[in-house]
């Protein structure tokens, strides 16, 4: 039957009564001769040494039991002891030496009871108050008391077990779990079933002693003390005691656990210190550490991942062995962990481990996903850097700098000349840890790609078919525009069956047909497969429908089996950073261009390159393209009238779109200059003379660039004259000086600029007029400077021109005389003779004084 105290308070009185066994004889003689007390195990006051503690605050102590009561007085003792051998009244003298009987019996219901007069220095109320306090520490450290009262206040004990092997013990509103093991009780305050390890304690054997402790558990400890109590003996085995700790902890519940690792720290005292060690490698070699699986393991025998989450831990069950749960893997049981040699695993290690394992794709993701939140750094990053990555061709790879994550691709599979990873594994982290992006138009310009296509079989349809597969279905989804010709060489079934290059192919029913000459290298895709992969795709990689567009990066040479590309590519100064062009052009049908040109002007991929007079396109159009018989470079645009009258204007709706396959309002070509020369010859052809001598104007510019070789044209019968006459060219002269147009015979004059006369001269093998007149002004003149003359000073400042420099000569009639080719006497309005001197009529001069000084 468990025990139970009364405390209580009247006046001057404290008495302390409880239901434990009743004095006896020995029991009295053990508390006078040896302060020890002679109960046995499990009994209250077992120890004894509680008793002497009354000497603190009484000096008449009363023990009154069932079975006979005695007091214990120092007024008493000291009295005794004066009449047997005269010791002074006034000495101290060992109170609890003499007990004299006495017939008060304890209260009701008590079997003993303590009567204390308290000391006059005694405060009663604190004491009182200290017991309170103290009253829940006795039933934690007395298992066979029930309950104590004191001055009306009742603790009691209430024990519940719990089915993991503790005990719940319940003291008012608080609650401990209490677990028993060899020679020891271990003790921690719970509060919402949450365990609030202690700060610090002392050793209690039962009670309270001196030895303070740092555990994070109250032990109750059956230790060797010395007679004092206070002190544990010298060489008592503390091992024994800690032994039943780590079933204590996992008792427990799993995420608490790890709250009652006692964490290093200065220890408080040599107990302190030796117990800790002895409890931390127990607590390191026994199971209790709650691993994902739901096994305990050892903490030396289990492995943490800083920052692991539930979805990493399902992940890495069996992977890593012993993986400590998510709940004790935070940052907050990093410290507790490491004192018990739980081993760290980083990410690095993770990486090592994953090597070699086999999983589904989705599950790499789920693993991407699950390390994300982990790789936080450049330093975790490298960490992560051996990690693998399945690849869509179901290859697995080590570290995701060697790959490429698809961008907008879809779910493409069988990449298997680059390293791209499996759609169903791609994931942000690859690329924070160093994977490249890459499109569609990316892994379909891949070199690699290129070889693997050149090797293919022509016997070997599986491999063709595999390869087409992967190629179109990356087609489809990038930019035609963008891909590389090479790709036409993709090998595809032809409507025979057939493997063929896809540049050899056309789509069924494909416009290009009826524009082809009839025997173009072309056969139709089989109709089953292009009906399966799709148009889009098959135009992507060079199937016809329409015209077929080549793009090559970085040139060198005119090797991209391109008709008259070695022409085309003399007329560049620099190689170009890229060719685009329109293949395929020799092959369309001489009188089926007016169609091919509506073909190539509204198709989106080939419209853009009928704009580039530079490019291929444009220039084999402007050389070979025939539109009424006639090549397209020898016909002008209807909006463009310079050379109107000579070249004929297109008839052809989309001309506006192809004007740069057109003539340009330039001699550009030793083609047009030959046209342009023998049309000026033509006497049906009927130019207006601005016509002419904008013709003459850029032929003969044409032929001071040095653009024509005038060795390799043949000159006509005939020239132009600016009066629009067809003459000979002996009759003709090139005006060269402006004051000559007055003095030739307008039909025999061929006029362009006077700043390349001389080469319109040498191109049409016609004198120039001032090589083929001599000229003397027979006229005179009154000499005088231009600043003399206010008209002429005048009119220069109207007409925004600097006045001229030196002397004019103005003739009331200014009269000339012409030899060479013509032989002559005739009145001018102005002349400059051959020492430079300028000659004006005075009544032109007065009209026209701008003119004057044109020289």
């Amino acid at each position: 039957m468990l025990g139970e105290v009364s405390v209580r308070l009247d006046g001057r009185v404290l008495s302390v009564a409880n239901t434990g066994a009743p004095l006896d004889e020995s029991g009295v003689q053990a508390l006078a001769a040896l302060r020890a007390s002679n109960k046995s195990a499990g009994t209250v006051g077992r120890y004894g040494v509680g008793f002497t503690a009354v000497l603190s605050v009484s000096d008449e102590v009363e023990l009154r039991s069932t079975s006979g009561s005695v007091v214990f007085s120092s007024r008493r003792t000291r009295s005794a002891l004066a009449q047997f051998d005269g010791a002074d009244p006034g000495a101290d003298v060992p109170a609890l030496r003499l007990a004299w009987p006495t017939a008060n019996l304890p209260v009701a219901g008590a079997t003993s009871e303590v009567v204390l007069t308290l000391r006059d220095n005694v405060d009663a109320t604190a004491l009182l108050g200290h017991m309170v306090r103290e009253a829940p520490d006795l039933l934690l450290e007395l298992p066979s008391l029930a309950s104590i009262t004191v001055g009306g206040r009742e603790f009691r004990r209430h024990e519940h077990a719990l089915a993991s092997g503790l005990t719940d013990i319940a003291i008012g509103g608080d609650h401990w779990w209490q677990f028993v093991s060899g020679r020891a009780r271990w003790l921690v305050r719970v509060v919402d079933s949450v365990v609030r390890p202690s700060a610090d304690d002392v050793l209690r054997a039962p009670t309270r002693s001196d030895e303070e402790l740092s555990i994070p558990a109250l032990l109750i400890a059956d230790v060797a003390m010395q007679p004092d109590r206070r002190r544990v003996m010298p060489g008592a085995s503390l091992a024994e005691v800690a032994v039943g700790y780590a079933d204590f902890v996992a008792a427990l519940p799993p995420k608490q656990r790890l709250a009652m690792v006692p964490l290093p720290g200065f220890a408080r005292s040599e107990v302190d210190s030796a117990l800790r060690e002895h409890l931390l490698a127990e607590l390191r070699e026994k199971p209790w550490l709650p691993t994902v699986g739901g096994k305990d393991r050892a903490p030396n025998r289990a492995a943490v991942v800083p920052g692991l989450s539930d979805d990493l831990a399902e992940l890495l069950a069996d992977i890593v062995d012993g993986l400590v749960v998510p709940e004790l893997s935070g940052p907050r049981w990093a410290h507790a962990l490491a004192t018990v040699d739980t081993h760290r695993i980083g990410l690095a290690r993770i990486a090592e481990l994953l090597s070699g394992v086999v999983r589904e794709p989705a599950w790499w993701a789920r693993l991407y996903a699950a390390l994300e939140p982990l790789a936080v750094d450049a330093l975790a990053a490298e960490e992560l850097a051996s990690i693998p990555v399945p690849l869509s061709d179901g290859r697995t790879v080590t570290g995701p700098r060697t790959v490429l994550l698809g961008h907008d691709i879809g779910d493409v599979l069988g990449v298997d000349w680059t390293r791209l990873v499996h759609p169903e594994a791609a994931h942000p982290l690859l690329s924070r840890l160093g994977a490249k992006t890459a499109t569609a138009v990316d892994l379909l310009s891949d070199p690699a790609l290129r070889a693997e296509i050149e090797d293919l079989d022509h016997d070997d349809p599986a491999a063709a078919a595999d390869l087409s597969t992967v190629v179109l279905a990356l087609a489809a989804r990038g930019d035609p525009g963008a891909l590389p010709s090479w790709l036409g060489e993709l090998l595809l079934p032809d409507v025979d069956g057939e493997l063929r290059g896809a540049d050899e192919l056309l789509l069924p029913g494909a416009p290009l047909t009826a524009v082809l000459v009839d025997d173009a290298p072309f056969t139709s895709v089989d109709s089953a497969f292009a009906e399966r992969v799709g148009e889009t795709a098959l135009r992507a990689v060079g199937v016809g429908w329409g015209f077929t567009v080549l793009r090559a990066e970085l040139p060198t040479g005119p090797d991209h089996d391109l008709d008259d590309e070695d022409r085309w590519w003399d007329t560049l100064d620099d190689d170009p950073e890229t060719i685009d062009a329109v293949r395929d052009l020799d092959l369309v049908d001489e009188e089926r261009w007016s169609a091919a040109l509506t073909m190539l002007a509204t198709d989106p991929s080939t419209r853009p390159l009928l704009a580039d007079r530079g490019g291929y396109t444009a220039w084999w159009l402007r050389h070979n393209a025939e539109l009424d018989g006639q090549i397209l470079g020898l016909l002008r645009e209807p909006d463009d009238d310079t050379f109107t009258g000579l070249l004929d204007a297109v008839h052809h709706p989309e001309s506006a779109v192809f004007a740069a396959a057109l003539a340009a309002p330039a001699v550009d070509s030793p083609e047009l200059a030959q046209l342009l020369l023998d049309r000026l010859a033509d006497a049906h052809r009927q130019p207006s003379p601005a016509a002419i001598m904008r013709t003459h104007t850029l032929l003969g510019a044409a032929a001071a660039a040095r653009v024509l070789d005038l060795d390799e044209l043949h000159l006509p019968d005939h020239v132009r004259a600016v009066t629009g006459a067809v003459i000979d060219p002996a009759d003709a002269l090139v005006l060269d000086k402006p004051w000559l147009s007055a003095a030739v015979p307008h039909d025999h004059l061929v006029v362009g600029s006077l700043d390349t006369g001389e080469a319109l001269a040498d191109l049409l093998d016609v004198s120039m007029a001032s090589a083929a007149l001599r000229s003397v002004v027979i006229s005179t003149g009154r000499p005088l400077s231009w600043g003399e003359d206010p008209t002429a000073v005048l009119a220069h400042a109207t007409l925004g021109r600097p006045l001229p420099q030196g002397e004019v000569v103005v003739h009331p009639r200014l009269t000339v005389s012409l030899t060479g080719a013509f032989d002559t006497e005739m009145t001018v309005p102005w002349w400059v003779d051959e020492e430079g001197t300028t000659h004006v009529s005075a009544s032109w001069a007065a009209a026209t004084w701008g003119v004057a000084d044109v020289r």
